[in-house]
């Protein structure tokens, strides 16, 4: 497949790009063109452009899927319904339309810059307010730049959506190392905390020396990383799947032992959930230990749908906003709806990044709830379809410079897609103790030469989108 990177010449595809001279290109890898060599630091406008030729190819292995038989429950407790995967098959093959997804994420500024040897793709949208706050959004699994595109516009240009001109973001969204269009790591050693030093380098690259950075899944683990690394520029931290267990709760909760005592009800009921989200990560116990045996989500896109959509909730059903998605074919408020959910399938098989995703869990060793022992300034959103509802005891603890904390009504685990206004609501109240602190002016912060060179390529890069 052959996708398009405008100005850097770099392209991602086949070994058609030797009849134009350009080096033969590994599938599924970037390239660059050797006869242009262009500064390491560069940042590069990239358009994306699949051939229809992947598509046909996509949805004839879609249509030539090998079924199994149907499960021996009424229920999900087998993984996900053999009916919800061949509608859900019979739409993606028939009417679901890529070409749409494709035009999203082309009308917006993207680039690829290559940082600590990897090309890392991103999406940098600039606010028209002065004074914005710099904002660096990071994805988790299986989840990609997707998951954010909706909050763009709202944190970006609130007054265009009912907000105020003082809580405009400038916001950058990368894909991690092995997801979406980054580029997929040959060795190890990818893991949070070196994926937290390259987002320091990003910003550092785009010119911002004051920013604030937001996380959820993968990306809240990256967030308590860079909060840990403290590098100067980042102000605060902002995660809605917190890092919160005691360390004597946590090592009760790895034995599989009976709750501590004298915990609160909040306390209670978050170890209960923890319990159940523990007995409920086998996929992610699989990842972390045998990622490459994955052949099967590289080879059948059904499979592959299967595997990211097999999910539960804090309370062990199956999470309730995406199965809920997959029935609603249009939204006129924002919800999640099935074409969205297929947006972000696609991406991925498109991508082949089933299997390169998945070593993240490999990579890391850590734990997923455990306090870390963050210092820098944290934000706290709680949303009750969440692995589990982090009692605000253990997340002061856990923080000791809380700034914000909140507990919603709605909203999961992937409460960005899910719940786009109210999640752009957080990010407003998370950071205006900051932006009060911050007065001086954090957009007057930006290194003038790196932020000329951006908004130069960035006037090319849109330029070449519109006429390509």
């Amino acid at each position: 497949m052959i996708l398009t990177l405008l100005l850097g010449l770099t392209t991602y595809g086949t070994n058609a790009n030797a009849k134009s001279g350009n080096p033969q290109a590994n599938p599924q890898t970037f390239k660059t063109n050797q006869k242009n060599p262009i500064d390491k630091n560069a940042i590069r406008p990239f358009h994306l452009n699949v051939p229809e030729a992947e598509l046909i190819e996509l949805r004839r292995r879609i249509n030539a899927t090998r079924w199994p038989d149907q499960e021996t429950v009424a229920d999900t407790s087998q993984g996900v319904q053999l009916a919800t995967m061949k509608k859900l098959a019979r739409h993606w093959a028939t009417d679901y339309d890529w070409r749409k997804a494709e035009a999203k994420l082309n009308a917006l500024p993207q680039f690829i810059t290559k940082i600590d040897g990897l090309d890392i793709h991103f999406v940098h949208v600039r606010s028209r307010h002065k004074n914005a706050l710099p904002l660096i959004i990071t994805h988790g699994w299986p989840g990609s730049v997707l998951e954010q595109i909706k909050l763009i516009g709202p944190l970006t240009d609130p007054t265009a959506y009912g907000g105020n001109a003082e809580d405009a973001f400038d916001v950058v969204i990368p894909s991690m190392p092995g997801y979406g269009f980054s580029g997929k790591p040959t060795s190890t050693g990818w893991g949070p905390e070196r994926i937290g030093r390259a987002w320091t380098e990003l910003m550092k690259r785009l010119g911002y020396t004051r920013y604030v950075a937001q996380g959820g899944d993968w990306g809240a683990i990256i967030v308590d990383q860079m909060g840990l690394q403290a590098p100067p520029g980042l102000l605060a931290i902002h995660t809605n799947m917190p890092a919160t267990v005691p360390a004597d709760v946590y090592k009760t909760l790895l034995a599989g032992s009976p709750a501590p005592s004298g915990l609160t009800a909040d306390e209670q009921r978050a170890y209960e959930q923890l319990v159940r989200t523990f007995k409920q990560i086998e996929y992610a116990r699989f990842m972390g230990s045998r990622p490459q045996t994955l052949y099967g989500i590289a080879d059948s896109p059904v499979g592959l749908s299967a595997w990211l959509l097999d999910h539960n909730d804090a309370n062990g059903q199956p999470a309730a906003t995406i199965a809920s998605a997959l029935n609603r074919t249009t939204s006129a408020t924002g919800e999640l709806t099935r074409d969205e959910i297929l947006d972000n399938i696609t991406l991925y098989w498109l991508t082949n990044t089933g299997v390169s995703a998945a070593r993240l869990y490999w990579e890391y060793k850590g734990g997923y709830f455990n306090a870390k022992g963050v210092s820098i300034p944290v934000a706290v959103s709680v949303f009750p379809g969440e692995q589990y509802q982090a009692p605000r005891s253990w997340t002061e603890k856990a923080y000791p410079n809380l700034i914000y904390y909140n507990k919603l009504d709605k909203g999961g685990h992937f409460a960005a897609w899910e719940e786009p206004k109210l999640f752009t609501e957080e990010l407003r109240a998370a950071f205006k103790s900051l932006r009060k602190s911050e007065s001086g002016g954090i957009r007057s912060q930006v290194t003038s030469h790196v932020a000329h060179q951006h908004r130069f390529e960035s006037e090319i890069g849109g330029r070449q989108r519109t006429n390509y």
